[in-house]
């Protein structure tokens, strides 16, 4: 049970987003406030975290998601340091052996020069690569329908993202954040209805809240609906799979774009992992985690094997389903207060992005609290009166 009746900061969800708003709180020399962390299942085994395939890319064609991934980059490298020199904490790297991007039409082409373009000028080193250049880069390759590719090995690639997870949440726990296994059930207003006033849980208990942050992953709709809010925020299932191979490639596979929306990496020394949404691409209800066989052999299987002849010989060593928080505006995220509802904050809608975002996220939600506006990187256009107004922030590199 929570050992307050009243906290300033009450965060719904204790995932990626949610831990990382608790630390950088802690972090923040001007907040001195109680912070209350509210998870439905500390086991974590279901939220959209332990699902990720945990990757982090500045091959974007928004500069601010350049740069958010840019400050992401840094953390992870410097993770003991931000963490205060603590000796317990490792030490991290990112696995850069990129993302490659393929286009197989004049149209897509044209857009990955003009991201690259974006990419450059955000001091990113994102290179595009002819059908020749890939065969020689990567001879396993077969790129015949292929006009351009792109691909940036700084600071892209695979990261460990879990451990920055816990090292978050034990932080913040030593901190004095206080985490509780409860959900959130009602939300109370003032009569204006301008501010929540208090939150209801599952155990019965009433908590006061001077801030609400919404950091419930694909529920986050759910919980935006307790305080009489529209989110237009729903799970969609992504399916991901393991595999070794009869025949290694002969070098790390850059986690790999096809153009038909499949993708596959290096995952291990002698593994890979493919991922793809479903077809179609329906949201599914939030417990709904089953995989579909023929998704795998009819659509996924063919694709990267036609694109990889090795990979005709394959054998799968696991596989998952799990939930992008998918915001059907926009695939961008949502953060900060709603229009009307003052105190409650958004940190949703991320749509696959989330984990390598964490950092710059948490960090300007911390600042939204504590100074009322953000201090270090401007993160007001994934503010919520775009989707008030209904009015997108594009992001063309969308996966």
């Amino acid at each position: 049970m929570p050992q307050h009746e009243t906290y300033d900061v009450v965060i719904i969800g204790g995932a990626i987003m949610g831990s990382s708003a608790a630390w950088f709180l802690t972090d923040n020399p001007d907040f001195t406030g109680r912070i209350l962390v509210v998870e439905k299942d500390p086991s974590y085994q279901s939220c959209s975290t332990a699902h990720t395939n945990s990757c982090m890319r500045q091959q974007f064609s928004n500069p601010l998601n350049v740069r958010i991934s840019q400050f992401a980059a840094d953390f992870v490298k410097n993770l003991r340091q931000y963490m205060g020199g603590d000796p317990r904490v490792p030490e991290l790297t990112i696995q850069n052996y990129g993302y490659l991007y393929l286009a197989d039409t004049p149209g897509f082409a044209d857009t990955l020069r003009a991201n690259q373009t974006v990419q450059l000028a955000a001091g990113a080193e994102t290179r595009l690569l002819t059908a020749d250049q890939i065969r020689a880069e990567y001879p396993f390759f077969v790129v015949d329908d292929i006009l351009l590719g792109s691909i940036n090995t700084k600071d892209e690639g695979y990261w460990d993202g879990g451990t920055v997870f816990d090292w978050w949440r034990r932080s913040a726990r030593a901190r004095g954040v206080e985490y509780i296994a409860d959900e959130v059930v009602a939300m109370t207003r003032n009569a204006s209805g301008t501010r929540v006033e208090s939150v209801t849980l599952a155990s019965g208990a009433v908590i006061g809240c001077g801030t609400v942050i919404n950091a419930s992953g694909p529920r986050a709709a759910r919980t935006a609906r307790m305080a009489g809010i529209d989110l237009p925020v729903e799970p969609r299932k992504r399916y991901t799979w393991v595999f070794s191979a009869e025949k290694p490639l002969s070098r790390d596979l850059p986690l790999t774009i096809d153009p038909s929306g499949v993708h596959m990496r290096q995952d291990g020394p002698k593994t890979y992992l493919a991922g793809s949404k479903g077809d179609p691409d329906p949201a599914v209800d939030y417990d709904d985690f089953r995989m579909d066989p023929d998704l795998w052999q009819d659509h996924v299987w063919p694709i990267i094997a036609t694109r990889i002849p090795q990979f005709e010989s394959i054998k799968i060593v696991t596989e998952w389903a799990g939930h992008y928080a998918y915001n059907t505006l926009d695939q961008n995220a949502v953060l900060g207060p709603h229009t009307q509802v003052e105190n409650f904050l958004f940190l949703n809608g991320f749509s696959g992005h989330g984990l390598q975002q964490s950092p710059a996220m948490g960090r300007g939600i911390s600042e939204l609290v504590t100074y009322g506006a953000f201090r270090t990187l401007d993160l007001s256009p994934f503010g919520y009166d775009r989707v008030a107004r209904k009015e997108p922030l594009i992001e063309k590199a969308v996966i």
